[in-house]
């Protein structure tokens, strides 16, 4: 078990809790549990999970010598020597495969943005996140095109303004994420992340800020129309409340760990699920 433990590792599986962003679009919009729906997602989820896992192999790969020396990256199979380059590459080209394959049997619309996805993950790990304000939106596409794909799986037109929350609010996790790295890593933020060096003191605080308040705004827009999600606002309102405490006292910044590992976020999160999809299909 202690030899697959490194390649279950690098594939990074709770990093795919991102890829549930697929499924929003049918669940908010009240038809997930239709005759189909389920088993329509399953290929596509899978596609994105795989893929996934390739971009963070490409991305471990790369990083390999900077991640050696991070306090926490250091760990993971690459940058501690457990798996060598050949054999990421192996891997990486298997998943890719898989990956093609299962979203060849989907559609060739979500076939497109799967590589289109790929494309900007590769060119993110390759030279993008050496740009400021370039290395957020890099990582804030990553959730659109995922939120774009399960509109494309289930046939359903997302709305302006869910579109505008969920762009907003990965806005303001990948913002968090480089506050905390800046705040963790001190001094040397900037040999670890280029990007960081550009960023003046007190700029991702007040982007973070910023891009928190205005998800409220349009996740408000968003369930206004439906006035038994209103009273989601409360839950959102603490969640972020919660994330930036999480990223201002250095506990962590990363969105997936955070979740996971933050029992009162896992709680809101919960419970948000809870209410909205009581609030669609209780009735």
């Amino acid at each position: 078990m202690t030899k697959i433990t490194p390649y279950i590792k690098l594939l990074r599986p709770n990093q795919w809790l991102k890829n549930l962003m697929l499924l929003f679009p049918p669940f908010l919009g009240g038809t997930i549990f239709q005759d189909g729906m389920i088993q329509k997602g399953i290929f596509p989820l899978v596609a994105f999970c795989l893929v996934s896992s390739c971009t963070y192999i490409f991305n471990d790969t790369i990083d390999a010598t900077k991640d050696a020396i991070h306090p926490k990256k250091k760990d993971r199979p690459i940058a501690a020597g457990l798996i060598n380059n050949s054999s990421s590459f192996v891997i990486m080209f298997v998943l890719f495969v898989f990956s093609l394959l299962l979203s060849l049997n989907v559609s060739p619309t979500f076939l497109y943005l799967l590589l289109i996805y790929l494309t900007v993950a590769i060119l993110y790990s390759i030279k993008l996140k050496e740009f400021p304000i370039i290395d957020i939106f890099c990582i804030s596409a990553g959730f659109l095109f995922r939120l774009q794909a399960g509109g494309i799986v289930f046939g359903i037109k997302i709305s302006d303004w869910l579109f505008l929350s969920v762009f907003l609010l990965s806005l303001f996790l990948s913002t968090g994420k480089r506050l905390c790295e800046k705040i963790s890593l001190g001094d040397n933020a900037g040999n670890h992340r280029k990007s960081l060096l550009y960023y003046p003191d007190g700029y991702l605080e007040g982007t973070m800020y910023m891009t928190g308040s205005a998800v409220l705004v349009t996740y408000t827009m968003y369930v206004i129309q439906r006035p038994a999600l209103v009273y989601t606002v409360p839950l959102c309102t603490f969640g972020l409340m919660r994330y930036i405490l999480r990223v201002k006292s250095g506990t962590g910044g990363d969105p997936t760990e955070s979740l996971l590992k933050d029992m009162p976020l896992l709680v809101i999160g919960l419970l948000w699920t809870f209410m909205v999809g009581w609030s669609i299909y209780g009735g």
